[in-house]
């Protein structure tokens, strides 16, 4: 819910960039980052430290404040963020009730969740930093139209997004809380997509994904490895557990050999004119 609000302040604030790429976090040194966020002629950026555990605002003015990430209700980190914005001449304003997520409850009346584990928030930053690396190495092996790797708050995952180039069928939506019409946008056109996320629901562990819409024809029944990854029907996704990389011989190879075996199976199956997108002598390609 914290990512929730202070992303949804890069959403307010920013230009809509396409695929909703302006409302996503990106990984740090020391956590997580809006980047710039324009506000008024001047611009300010909030950053999640999760090595001394601090929330972090810095102004394009030489303005500075922040706050203590402990346990706390939704609501009063809430308060807190806007009170501390207001402080250093920064208001804003944010639609106030949570995305992607069932059973929403507004920001400012959220008194039920109240967790925050420094230990574990600092252990799945360290995750983030690791796959941010191998991801934008496989994002290096594609020169069509790509996405950065950056972080949706809604899910949350960490992910990478190829297109084809060619329009998609328009998506159904029905993502809870979320407007139809952001997932129809976002999937506007064919992607292969893939990524990290910390877990829940069907896969209650963290792993990584690899996705197609729209998902062609024999997708599921793809030969794509490592040995451990499969293919989730409840997510329509391939999963590849993230202890399955931490304990590889290699985590690296065994990470890339998953997100480029599933991209070739997507790529493939749906006939993406892969000479055109990739760039030559990167990647295992089977063509």
């Amino acid at each position: 819910m914290w990512l929730q609000i202070v992303g949804k302040i890069r959403l307010r604030y920013s230009p809509w960039i396409n695929h909703s790429w302006h409302v996503t976090l990106y990984v740090t040194a020391r956590g997580l980052t809006t980047s710039l966020i324009p506000h008024d002629g001047r611009a300010f950026e909030i950053g999640f430290d999760f090595i001394d555990h601090r929330l972090i605002i810095e102004s394009s003015d030489g303005r500075a404040g922040g706050l203590a990430l402990e346990p706390q209700p939704v609501a009063a980190f809430y308060r807190r963020v806007m009170d501390e914005l207001r402080t250093l001449g920064l208001p804003v304003s944010i639609y106030g009730r949570p995305n992607e997520v069932p059973d929403a409850i507004r920001f400012d009346e959220d008194e039920t969740h109240r967790a925050y584990d420094g230990e574990y928030a600092n252990r799945l930053w360290r995750v983030l930093v690791q796959a941010d690396r191998v991801c934008t190495e496989f994002r290096a092996r594609f020169i069509g139209k790509c996405s950065p790797v950056h972080v949706f708050w809604g899910g949350p995952d960490l992910a990478v997004t190829r297109f084809s180039g060619r329009r998609a069928p328009l998506h159904p939506g029905g993502i809870p809380n979320l407007p139809d019409a952001i997932a129809q946008e976002a999937y506007s056109h064919e992607v292969s997509s893939c990524g990290f996320w910390p877990g829940g629901g069907p896969i209650p562990y963290p792993a990584f994904y690899s996705y197609a819409y729209p998902e062609p024809a024999g997708f599921a029944a793809a030969a794509i490895g490592p040995p451990a990854a499969f293919y989730s029907p409840d997510l329509r996704e391939f999963v590849l557990p993230y202890d399955a990389v931490r304990d590889a011989a290699s985590p690296d190879a065994t990470l890339l050999e998953f997100l480029q075996t599933t991209y070739e199976a997507a790529a493939n199956l749906a006939g993406w004119d892969r000479d055109a997108l990739e760039r030559p002598g990167r990647g295992a390609a089977v063509k």
